[in-house]
């Protein structure tokens, strides 16, 4: 065994004890929890609005966290380490150069939506209610196409690394991660994943850190930024990097981190943008948080720019450190391949970071690797499933099976979706490993096959004059220009269509630009031909008629679960909801003004990041020196510092937490004390 994968350090039960005690620990900590906030708060699990949309009462700070984490997947901590080991010191930059572009832009979309729908369940409620029937079941299709293959991508590199450490079976891998996220997300709801995803995030970042010190500061194999530069530069005189300048790789000369970089853009912007998780998240947000600034200060706008700038830190300052370990220990006895270097098989499966962990810190961090992988798969797998779960309730059962369904109803079918999602994935994540097809295989397809869709989608909610026609034409024409010079591409440079080729640089680089530019120039040609001048009170009139029985009906449960001394801060609460709606509709000014700061501050950080900084580096020529590079790893140790804040101190506002567990612990007084012990036992039996 230890001769055909020397990579296992771990005995098997780590494996099964990671998957399945972890996943069922967070689903027993979810229930405890959801019974709290159904007994002891207005918002209550039971009814559809809160579990699809947490009642629309979201913080910024958890809005934050949450948007870090659903775009921290499997892939974020593993292909970035792998392009880092392949590229070197640009493949980090551009991996979270090219993915921070889309959360940053979304803070757009997330202010249309807050002006334009501000009581849509999902996006493609948007799609339907402008374009009609045809338009919905197109996006639909493309919709679920990218949660089922961002979920299959989740579960695909997650199962790789947890086989490879402890030599667990990989199909059972594959079916036991979502068992205990399907678990607590049933129990909790979308607001379940925002808790989740906060601890998640925690976790996540002492782990980053552990690893960041130790191999900047004590580990004795490298033990500082310049012992990691000396290793480095041994490294590209014995394996020198295909297209970077001297073959080094201390350098942001580097011609295929260039192409990886602007796959990046490309792909990401589809998995963002169609990806239901992050519109949940703009939906979810209190209705006054998408305007107010400075005096009245636009959480909902910081949010998603504050989650963007955080979310670099991670692939930035992960990569950098585990995935250049990788490269500067691979001739080191210690590492688990040795003598042999990394096979191709094993870098495009992504276990560049997972070996060097355990080359790092032999079992200890092969562990801390495997916890902080699963928490990155969980975390993003929750927002996928109660995504899917929302498309499938508002879109496909409300929409055309039971246009008259009672919350009720809803509630039930959102909980059986959940799962069957669950097992959806599962099943995709079996097909593509059984094929052979891996997690860099999928990473840089996906692009092409759903950024076709990407600007009909942002323009159904941010320009009156697309049409239905100029939609679809874009999201299918996209698609077919995108698979067409993928192939062609394929079979023009290497002669042959086969996953090894399709999967390349330059097949994949055609495919995404082919598919997301075609959608853009087909959306916008066609739309012009015979514009549109779509009255947005339409789309913000979608469920106005169902929100006073919605309301109704979430109190008739609440009162249910509650004493009568509560129903006074409940009725008061609703009605600061309702007021909250009122003045977020009727004070369009203050949304644009939130739009224009959204848009603006976006565009800036995003030329910053990704032309400002690293063209000018690429076109100099420039090796990194010693010193230049001991300051770049600083800049890496700062910015995680500053996205630890953001996504787990943010979160957390100290006199409202405070507020928050003093009243929780008066109520359970109250609860348990003469004269309401029986009647509260009484309610809960």
């Amino acid at each position: 065994m230890a001769t055909s994968n020397p990579s296992v350090i771990l005995p098997v039960g780590v494996g099964y004890g990671v998957v399945v005690g972890i996943g069922f620990f967070f689903a027993g900590v979810m229930c405890c929890i959801s019974w709290l906030q159904n007994r002891y708060t207005r918002f209550s699990t039971k009814t559809s609005e809160e579990f699809n949309t947490a009642s629309r009462s979201v913080k910024p700070g958890l809005i934050a966290s949450g948007i870090v984490s659903a775009w921290t997947w499997a892939a974020t901590l593993l292909q970035s380490s792998t392009v880092a080991y392949d590229y070197g010191i640009a493949g980090p930059f551009w991996y979270a150069a090219g993915a921070t572009v889309q959360i940053l832009m979304f803070a757009v979309l997330a202010c249309k939506v807050k002006q334009n729908a501000p009581r849509c369940h999902t996006y493609l409620e948007i799609i339907y209610t402008r374009y009609g029937a045809a338009a919905h079941i197109v996006f639909i299709f493309f919709a679920l196409l990218t949660n089922i293959l961002v979920g299959s991508q989740l579960l695909l590199g997650g199962s790789a690394v947890v086989t490879s450490l402890t030599s667990m079976n990989v199909y059972a891998a594959i079916f036991l991660i979502p068992l205990g996220v399907c678990v607590y997300v049933v129990l909790g709801g979308l607001r379940a994943t925002f808790l989740c995803d906060y601890s998640h995030t925690m976790i996540l970042m002492i782990v980053m850190l552990y690893f960041m010190f130790s191999v900047y500061t004590t580990n004795p194999l490298i033990g500082s930024p310049s012992a990691m530069y000396s290793l480095l530069q041994e490294a590209a005189i014995k394996r020198p990097v295909a297209g970077n300048l001297d073959g080094s790789y201390l350098t942001m000369k580097s011609n295929f981190a260039l192409v990886f970089g602007i796959i990046q853009l490309c792909s990401g912007s589809g998995t963002v943008f169609l990806d239901q998780a992050y519109w949940q998240r703009a939906i979810a947000s209190r209705p006054t948080t998408a305007w107010v600034f400075f005096r009245a200060r636009t959480p909902l706008v910081r949010a998603y720019l504050l989650g963007g700038v955080a979310w670099f830190a991670i692939p930035f300052g992960f990569a950098t450190t585990l995935g250049l370990a990788a490269v500067a220990l691979a001739d080191h006895p210690s590492f688990p391949t040795y003598p042999n270097p990394l096979s191709p098989s094993q870098i495009t499966a992504g276990l560049a970071s997972p070996l060097a962990a355990s080359a790092l810190l032999g079992k200890g961090g092969a562990v801390a690797l495997l916890i902080v992988l699963f928490m990155a798969v969980t975390s993003c797998a929750s927002a996928e499933l109660i995504a899917v779960s929302s498309i499938l309730t508002f879109d496909v059962y409300k929409t055309y099976a039971r246009p008259a369904a009672t919350p009720q109803q809803l509630i039930l079918v959102s909980h059986i979706m959940i799962c069957v999602f669950g097992l959806t994935m599962a099943i995709f994540a079996c097909i593509w490993n059984a094929i052979g097809i891996d997690l860099g295989w999928l990473f840089l397809v996906m692009g092409l096959l759903i950024g076709g869709a990407v600007f009909p989608a942002a323009f159904a909610i941010t320009w009156k004059v697309q049409t239905r026609a100029g939609a679809i034409t874009g999201a299918v024409g996209g698609l077919m220009a995108g698979l067409i010079a993928w192939l062609v591409t394929a079979k023009v440079h290497y002669g042959e269509i086969t996953v090894a080729t399709t999967g390349l640089e330059y097949p994949t680089l055609a495919g995404n630009l082919a598919a997301i530019m075609t959608g853009l120039i087909l959306s916008a040609a066609v739309s012009w031909l015979k514009p549109d001048d779509f009255d947005w009170e339409v789309t913000r009139a979608i469920n106005a008629s169902q929100d006073d029985s919605v309301a109704s009906n979430t109190e008739t449960v609440d009162m249910a679960d509650v004493g009568a001394d509560d129903e006074k801060r409940m009725r008061a609460d609703d009605e600061k909801r309702r007021r909250d709606e009122t003045i977020a509709l009727e004070e369009p000014s203050k949304l644009r003004s939130a739009f224009r700061l959204a848009w603006i501050s976006s565009a800036l950080l995003t030329f910053i990041m990704n032309f400002l900084i690293p063209i000018p580096m690429f076109l100099s020529h420039y090796i990194f020196s010693d010193r230049f590079f001991t300051a770049w790893v600083v800049i890496s140790f700062i910015w995680v510092f500053c996205s630890a804040a953001i996504s787990t101190v943010l979160p957390v506002p100290i006199v409202e937490a405070l507020a928050f567990f003093k009243q929780l612990a008066t109520d359970i007084r109250i609860d348990l004390g003469p004269g309401r012990k029986r009647e509260k036992s009484s309610v809960a039996a």
